[in-house]
């Protein structure tokens, strides 16, 4: 069983600074055991990045759907693992307002990171949250995860502002804050014509951000983590999109070495 301190000193040996803002993708599955469970988790986390901010992924997307399209800061139970679940009503942080790709941020500037989310009109759209994570030189964690589940690059996806990656059609939703108040827009979800999760394919991108340096490797508990750099991970995938002679999703596929190397 890991302790908190042992997580930290992981966390140290990854090269991770108590000044970085951080993002986590987790499985506890892969994490292992460790004391207190996910709470143990985010203990690790929160009291390490003492001078800097996490930031857990707190997913609805499941949930506030065009049938269902409502989400409350309060009440609304992420769908993506046991730590977004603790995370999302954790004391000490606050949770986004985003109604189907929220985030949870602990540290000195969770307010100001997570400001203007309830203005969003796509997943991850370019300004919001997701997008913000590259200008705030992020470091992405994918802990006993792979890219398939990175949302960043969905808002790599949104700057690039690919064809057939957002539904046309926009629905109602209607969000309440902290405080019970409710607010009521558009908005449209992921949506590709060829596929109902483009993420699956988000895979094709490990073998040019490993060879190009943007993704290295480290250890979490049990579980391999996936190391990047938000900036550098945006611009690697923003050259792959400028020199792709085709759109190559969705399919497993090895993207050409010409279209992310000088």
């Amino acid at each position: 069983m890991y302790t908190k301190e042992q997580l930290k000193d992981q966390l140290k040996a990854m090269g991770i600074l108590p000044t970085d803002t951080v993002v986590i993708h987790t499985s506890m599955k892969a994490i292992g055991e460790v004391e207190n469970g996910p709470d143990g988790v985010l203990d690790a986390f929160c009291e390490y990045l003492k001078d800097g901010l996490l930031i857990v992924p707190t997913h609805t997307w499941d949930d506030v759907t065009r049938d269902n399209p409502y989400y409350d800061v309060r009440t609304s139970i992420p769908n993506i693992g046991l730590i977004p679940r603790r995370a999302a009503f954790r004391a000490g942080g606050i949770r986004s307002l985003h109604p189907t790709h929220s985030v949870w941020a602990c540290g000195a500037k969770a307010e100001e990171f997570i400001r203007g989310e309830e203005q969003s009109a796509s997943p991850a759209p370019v300004g919001g949250c997701w997008d913000r994570m590259a200008d705030w030189h992020a470091k992405l964690l994918l802990i006993g995860v792979t890219n398939t589940k990175n949302t960043f690059i969905h808002a790599v996806d949104e700057r690039a502002d690919l064809p057939d990656r957002i539904c046309p059609k926009p629905f109602r939703v209607t969000v309440t804050d902290w405080n019970g108040n409710t607010r009521s827009y558009d908005m449209k979800h992921h949506g590709c014509s060829r596929t109902d999760d483009i993420s699956l394919y988000y895979g094709n991108f490990e073998k040019p951000l490993v060879e190009m340096g943007v993704q290295t490797f480290g250890t979490f508990g049990d579980a391999q983590v996936r190391i990047q750099d938000a900036m550098a991970c945006r611009e690697l995938i923003m050259k792959i999109y400028s020199r792709a002679t085709e759109d190559i999703f969705p399919q497993h596929v090895q993207i050409p070495e010409n279209w992310y190397k000088d």
